[in-house]
């Protein structure tokens, strides 16, 4: 089944959270972090978040830069990558930014679980629902799915329960983590990976490629999965 090149960009503090326990999307990126994100998600087709993401943190998934959407338009490309959320149970407001931030195409993946009348909304919004007949989103699916539609570049932005599934179905390319110099703490703060775990001799092994340490205290990983 042909799918897209994936990789994962994380930003975690050093003891290995995305976030806090309030779970409320805390800023961790520095500023020179921000701006190599936004040249990630200008070189990529799609961007695709999980659903507590969606859903809790109200992303926009957007490129920043006036610059960097003028070179993708230069390319003949839209000036945002296509937003793609997954998630069992969609419930977005009419004000939501995945939904309303852009100009972007607007594809999300769910199942049976979300209402009829948040699919009718969704549609209506312009955005191209797939409903998977599964108690979860078949991400195997889904990934061979934006294929068919032309997506062959996909950045993943979470959260680690996502993640976590595409590690652990060997769906993942490449990781690249931003740590800063922070600790967060909380036995229920998320990581960069959720879900329900691995015993040892099943971990993912990853490559280590790249190593930089940044004058604002962080520094970058770049692992091969």
């Amino acid at each position: 089944m042909e799918r897209p090149y994936v990789f994962l960009n994380v930003a975690m503090t050093a003891d290995g959270k995305i976030d806090t326990f309030e779970r409320r999307g805390a800023a961790i990126s520095s500023r020179r972090d921000k701006e190599r994100v936004d040249r990630l998600r200008a070189a990529a087709d799609a961007v695709m978040v999980g659903g507590r993401t969606l859903l809790d943190e109200n992303p926009k998934l957007t490129v920043k830069s006036a610059d960097l959407r003028a070179e993708r338009e230069a390319r003949g490309l839209a000036p945002n990558p296509v937003k793609v959320g997954i998630a069992s149970d969609v419930d977005l407001r009419p004000d939501s930014d995945f939904l309303t931030v852009g100009p972007a195409r607007i594809v999300i993946f769910t199942t049976q679980q979300t209402s009829n009348k948040q699919l009718e909304f969704l549609r209506a919004r312009g955005g191209e629902v797939f409903i998977h007949d599964t108690q979860r989103v078949d991400l195997p699916k889904a990934l061979s799915t934006l294929k068919e539609i032309g997506v062959n570049r996909l950045m993943v932005e979470g959260g680690g329960t996502l993640n976590f599934e595409l590690l652990r179905l060997g769906l993942v390319d490449e990781l690249t983590a931003y740590v800063a110099p922070l600790v967060f703490g909380g036995e229920s703060a998320p990581t960069l990976a959720a879900g329900s775990g691995l015993v040892q001799s099943a971990a993912i092994p990853l490559k280590l490629v790249n190593v930089e340490a940044w004058e604002d205290g962080g520094v970058l990983l770049h692992y091969k999965v």
